[in-house]
């Protein structure tokens, strides 16, 4: 402590507790303080912290999703080179490399599904993360007051989606990663099972997911009767009906889907009046199919960058096919969460605490 006079008094009573040991980020030494009987100093005015804090909070929440999602790129990146490098039976056709015992697990069609389902995911997150993020500079530096207010309300809606969903994702990614090595991926000298316990934390970083969901639809959706959402898939479906005729693969589907969240945000809307638990219920799985939808709109903006290039690009083909499969086999996870937001709260307190 520090006396009137300027010189050192008797020692204030804090101290550390304990290092924690954690599931992941070992290296990340964090630890218990004990301010017993310490003597504290408010900083700043009385009241005004947890408005301070969201001046940070945004751009928090934006970098642990890119955290999610780039534990989830190493995972990939592993993952490809082993594909193509381990050697284990043959392609369901036919062997493709004639002189060797065996061809690359790339070949099978369940490790296709798997390096896709991840490139996909990295691909439609670094998209998406980066649209945000041009949200958030819109909201900060653009001169024009309404261009500022719209997109100081996508970052509302959108912030605690990429959040949420680009470390949801980041943990699926990383354990698909983990299973392409097979036995290998949770041997500890082959990279994988560290990036599954590390990206771990991040759906717990800066509100858990959960929270980041009822962030969505209680204040965001519901809060904003609505208007915030509107806003976003207002300009997708701009995109859709102006998009030339060839993108059509991508457009149709991609409106079909807003379509599906159009009918979702107004069931959750509409149940909400009559009963609170619904918002609770729902916020999860609908942050999910918006997630998805948000994806597709960003995919099928890449799909449109690279049409007519793929011919002559290795880049672009990889996109448009890439693309091709996203919609083909992830989007369409919409339908099912759709249907578990659509079946209400009431399955959710049928059993007593005593019961479970």
């Amino acid at each position: 402590m520090v006396n009137a006079d300027g010189s050192l008094g008797e020692r204030n009573p804090l101290s550390c507790g304990s290092i924690e040991h954690k599931m992941g980020i070992q290296a990340s030494a964090t630890c218990v303080m004990n301010f017993d009987e310490a003597v504290g100093y408010l900083v700043g005015e009385p009241n005004k912290g947890l408005a301070a804090m969201f001046t940070m909070m945004n751009y928090e929440r934006l970098g642990v999703g890119i955290q999610g999602l780039a534990t989830g790129e190493r995972s990939y990146q592993n993952a490809v080179e082993y594909a193509r490098d381990r050697l284990q039976s043959r392609s369901p056709t036919g062997a493709q490399n004639k002189d060797k015992v065996a061809d690359p697990i790339i070949v099978h069609p369940d490790v296709r599904r798997m390096l896709l389902t991840m490139k996909a995911s990295n691909e439609g997150g670094r998209a998406f993360s980066t649209y945000v993020a041009m949200q958030l500079d819109t909201a900060k530096f653009s001169e024009d007051a309404t261009t500022r207010k719209r997109a100081e309300d996508l970052v509302a809606l959108l912030t605690p989606v990429a959040k949420a969903f680009l470390t949801d994702l980041g943990l699926e990614t990383t354990i698909h990663g983990q299973q392409v090595f097979g036995g290998h991926g949770y041997i500890r000298e082959w990279g994988q099972e560290q990036l599954v316990r590390d990206v771990r934390i991040t759906q717990i970083y800066e509100g858990t997911n959960g929270i980041q969901a009822l962030d969505l639809v209680g204040r965001k959706i519901v809060g904003s009767g609505g208007a915030f959402y509107n806003l976003f898939a207002d300009e997708i479906r701009h995109f859709t009906s102006t998009a030339s005729a060839d993108l059509a693969e991508f457009t149709k589907p991609l409106n079909d889907a807003v379509t599906t969240l159009d009918e979702l945000t107004a069931w959750v809307l509409d149940r909400c009046k009559s009963n609170p638990n619904e918002i609770g219920a729902a916020s999860v799985e609908y942050l999910h199919a918006f997630g998805y939808t948000a994806y597709a709109y960003m995919w099928a903006l890449m799909a449109q960058a690279a049409m007519g290039k793929e011919a002559q690009d290795d880049f672009y083909a990889s996109k448009l096919g890439t693309a091709r499969f996203y919609f083909a086999r992830l989007l369409p996870r919409i339908h099912s969460l759709s249907a578990s937001v659509k079946a209400g709260s009431e399955s959710l307190f049928l059993l007593d605490a005593e019961q479970f």
